[in-house]
């Protein structure tokens, strides 16, 4: 139970770092001074993002966790919290596809908003759920590991978003998403 905690945690944070990384979130179209332009690169340069709108995308993320963490911890109290899990895995899986196959600013950032919402039930409830059940002796042991997937994730996902980016940004939201599911 435990290594599938970790690994649905860490997985959560590939997709964090794979978005933030360069490769992946790109940059935008830039004209020398004799008048050659460049494309963009990524997100930004795909969509022609201005900073402004890069921001609110990175943003839009932990707007849907900010806003579901606390309706998913709520609502633990009267549902199983395993079946909460399933059901914001489920949309983070979806919103991860809808990323990948986003055409635009509006649909990427709504879908970024949804991973957040999905993730929301994780991050709220898969940590009680250990110290709940977790061996008296091993429970610190096991919040450890659980809470080592962070930054593991997050450096795996910025890697791995330079790394598939070369070949195509939308491709690391579709095996996330593969192998979430």
């Amino acid at each position: 139970l435990l290594v599938m905690l970790c690994t649905i945690n860490m997985i959560n944070y590939v997709d964090r770092g794979a978005i933030a990384s360069n490769g992946v979130n790109g940059s935008i179209g830039i004209c020398d001074d004799s008048g050659i332009c460049s494309a963009g690169s990524g997100i930004q340069g795909d969509f022609k993002l201005s900073n402004f709108q890069d921001g609110v995308l990175s943003s839009a993320f932990m707007v849907g966790l900010l806003m579901a963490s606390p309706i998913f911890a709520s609502l633990a109290k009267s549902h199983n919290p395993f079946r909460l899990i399933g059901v914001g895995l489920s949309v983070w899986t979806f919103a991860t596809a809808g990323c990948g196959s986003s055409i635009d600013f509006w649909t990427i950032a709504i879908c970024r908003m949804l991973v957040g919402v999905g993730e929301a039930s994780f991050i709220s409830l898969a940590a009680p759920f250990i110290d709940d059940h977790a061996p008296a002796p091993q429970k610190t042991a096991w919040l450890a590991m659980f809470y080592m997937c962070i930054p593991t994730g997050i450096a795996v996902g910025y890697v791995y978003g330079g790394f598939v980016s070369f070949y195509i940004w939308k491709a690391i939201f579709f095996f996330i998403k593969y192998i979430k599911s």
